[in-house]
């Protein structure tokens, strides 16, 4: 088993603006979350914020401490982690408790749990455990949340290109927790644009993972201010970091599903500083 790890330093929009494409990729894109029997993460400085992957194939992971970021004797002494698995049947064990997750299911860990494990059910089709982690000042429960317990919000249209179901999972109103926030909109057949007119929040940043994107197809993700936006091309299973002065935004070749989670100072879902699509530059 191991567990990788990267650090991304936060930077504004005046040495964005700056950028090539290598220089927008470098900084906002990861690329890949899931290896064979091993955990990796993506630290950003934005609020502190962790994405990760755990795909555990011939043998139990276990969720270690890392040392050069956390300075912890474990993973979360200070912090608490989301989850959704996006891969075959798995099992996520807490404390030696044993909690199944299926495919888009979502399990909520709070401060203070010391031994996470992480196992499939079939190690032809693994489970892929999406990770999201955020500093935490409180230990609330842990708590498994299906996608039929979700708080499901269906907006935009056929029409318009963006009819699409938004399931709030772990949210203030379906569980308790610190900060971290995250849930899943898939969008319609037919239907590309999400989060479409765009916003900011500049009280919160967010990290999207696009999946079920269909072989060959990819969808452009948009970033930046308002006024002078940027856009990263995007690839199956891969996430990009949202600063909070950013719009957070992107359209597909296809139809796709992604996971959104974010942190930052408040738990208000709707609050957004949102922009028309004619300001859009």
């Amino acid at each position: 088993m191991e567990t990788t790890f990267e650090s991304r330093y936060a930077i504004g929009p005046n040495e964005t603006k700056t950028l090539d494409t290598k220089g927008l990729r470098e900084n906002f894109l990861i690329d890949r979350l899931f290896w064979n029997d091993r955990i990796h993460f993506v630290y950003t400085h934005f609020d502190r914020y962790m994405a990760g992957g755990a795909m555990p194939v011939d043998q139990k992971l276990k969720l270690e401490t890392i040392e050069p970021l956390l300075k912890e004797e474990f993973f979360l002494s200070r912090r608490e982690l989301g989850i959704i698995n996006v891969g075959g049947a798995g099992t996520v064990e807490v404390d030696g408790e044993q909690i199944d997750l299926g495919t888009k299911e979502a399990l909520y860990i709070g401060k203070g749990v010391k031994d996470v494990y992480f196992s499939s059910k079939n190690a032809a089709e693994p489970a892929k455990f999406y990770l999201n982690s955020t500093p935490a000042h409180h230990s609330y429960p842990t708590r498994k949340v299906t996608k039929e317990q979700a708080n499901k919000i269906e907006l935009g249209s056929l029409e318009t290109s963006n009819h699409r179901v938004i399931n709030q999972m772990l949210l203030h109103t379906v569980i308790e927790t610190c900060q971290l926030q995250m849930g899943m909109t898939e969008l319609k057949p037919g239907s590309v644009w999400n989060t479409m007119p765009a916003h900011t929040h500049d009280r919160r940043m967010e990290v999207y993972f696009y999946f079920d994107l269909p072989e060959g197809q990819s969808v452009s993700h948009f970033m930046g201010p308002v006024d002078e936006t940027r856009h990263i091309w995007m690839q199956n299973e891969q996430a990009v970091i949202s600063p909070p002065w950013s719009i957070h935004s992107g359209a597909g070749t296809s139809n796709y599903t992604f996971i959104w989670g974010m942190a930052g100072e408040n738990m208000d879902y709707d609050d957004m500083d949102k922009s028309s699509i004619t300001e859009l530059r």
